[in-house]
């Protein structure tokens, strides 16, 4: 492999590793607050003791979540920088203003409230304290609007214009905000950030009940997070084939790769639904294809005979890596009508009184407590591996996008971020787990009544 080519997908792998952890901390810390603003509620309006402790154990995890996230996420802006200065230089003047807006109106509330919120408990009245966990959580909200916003029109471009040196230029900020994919791409991160959390929260809850650990606390937490995404699930279900149509009509050879399509079936025919394949890119076609002939237009055309572009249709220079592209989605998908049929059989367990006693269903709770997170990811390798070879779709190649480094200056830095970041992570999730495990009812006690600190 070519030096230069080397350094890029070194870059690459660099800012991929470095976001990814970045995506699950930022996700889980947005699903947080929106879970603490509602323990605190119904602490504060119904009395309830129990959500007050709960609240207590979650807020210890949620000050550590923001701020691993908030320091994972300063790196990652460095690498534009270091490893991606031509695609900063181009589209700079776009790019900076909406990540300037997410800094101003959103990371600073979000982080300095924060403080706020893990140090006034107690300290402060309680609906001045609500209210600092309602702006808390607002926070997290508007920073996935301008984060999505960037990305959205990296995804679908518009609002812009180009001088003779390729430098992007805003013409309307409106029109940037309103990217074609932004409001399916905004809805589709927000919703998975909070069935990601509801699992991880239901797999704590069903963890302690297996360990007879705050067995009040845990079958709220278990209760109350299969609730969410039993009802959020079919959402995102639908959401996501909004999702999909959008990507269908502007970015088609990023559907065809989902899909394994090389090429069109015959008239009439339909497209099939592959459930497993072997993309080879260099031949064009797919091995071991298991496929069920017509299916797949149901949900690509909403009929039984429609069709897409197939690959064979684009430039080979502008199709994605296929096999990835291919297999992430599925991961993804799979996941999701899993965590349906987990939450779905939970509730019938709860409303029958047999959810918080049935070991077997409280283990299947732990193993799927990383599931959503793990669907995201996929789901972002879709995205992201599915724009290339494109940083600005259509526009911008990311091989006229990274700097111009060795591979050895690249491999140096990749492997000490690596290092860190793995060593940072891998702490957190330590400090999780025994805090999961070892935090008694002693140490997470609530006053005797709401009006306490009134």
């Amino acid at each position: 492999m070519h030096e230069s080519a080397l350094a890029l997908l070194l870059s690459r792998g660099q800012f991929a590793f470095t976001i990814g952890l970045h995506i699950v901390l930022a996700a889980f810390a947005l699903g947080l607050a929106q879970f603490l603003v509602f323990l605190e509620g119904m602490w504060l309006f119904r009395g309830n003791r129990v959500c007050y402790d709960l609240y207590r154990f979650w807020l210890k995890v949620f000050g550590f979540t923001t701020a691993v996230g908030a320091v994972s996420g300063v790196v990652m802006e460095f690498q534009f920088g270091t490893n991606w200065a031509p695609f900063a230089f181009r589209v700079g003047g776009i790019l900076g203003p909406l990540m300037l807006y997410e800094v101003l109106v959103a990371f600073f509330l979000e982080s300095a409230l924060a403080g706020v919120m893990i140090f006034g408990l107690g300290r402060i009245r309680p609906g001045i304290h609500f209210a600092v966990t309602l702006l808390v959580a607002l926070g997290a909200l508007i920073s996935a609007f301008w984060i999505l916003a960037a990305n959205s029109w990296m995804q679908t471009p518009t609002g812009f214009t180009l001088d003779d040196a390729g430098i992007f230029h805003p013409e309307s900020w409106l029109t940037i905000l309103r990217a074609p994919s932004f409001p399916w791409r905004l809805t589709h991160m927000i919703l998975a950030s909070l069935i990601a959390t509801a699992f991880l929260i239901a797999g704590v809850g069903a963890w302690r009940l297996l360990k007879g650990i705050q067995s009040s606390g845990a079958r709220v937490m278990v209760s109350c997070a299969m609730w969410l995404a039993a009802i959020l699930l079919p959402v995102q279900i639908i959401t996501g084939d909004l999702h999909g149509e959008n990507t269908l009509k502007y970015q088609p050879q990023k559907m065809a790769a989902i899909e394994g399509s090389w090429r069109q079936p015959p008239a009439g025919q339909g497209e099939p639904i592959r459930l497993f394949a072997l993309p080879d890119q260099s031949a064009a076609v797919n091995h071991a294809e298991l496929a069920i002939p017509q299916l797949g237009s149901l949900y690509l055309r909403h009929n039984l005979h429609g069709h897409i572009k197939g690959l064979s249709e684009f430039p080979a220079a502008d199709i994605p890596p296929v096999l990835p592209v291919f297999f992430a989605f599925r991961i993804m998908v799979g996941l999701g009508i899993l965590m349906l049929i987990v939450s779905g059989t939970a509730l019938i367990m709860r409303l029958r009184n047999r959810l918080f006693t049935s070991q077997r269903m409280l283990k299947v709770l732990v193993v799927m407590s990383p599931a959503g997170f793990i669907a995201m990811l996929s789901g972002w390798v879709v995205t992201e591996v599915g724009r290339q070879p494109w940083t600005v779709w259509g526009i911008l190649r990311t091989s006229e996008s990274h700097s111009t480094l060795t591979a050895l200056q690249v491999f140096t830095s990749a492997t000490a971020i690596l290092i860190i970041y793995a060593f940072a992570f891998f702490s957190g999730l330590r400090y999780f787990m025994r805090y999961v495990a070892t935090a008694h009812d002693d140490e997470i006690t609530g006053p005797e009544k709401e009006h306490d600190h009134a």
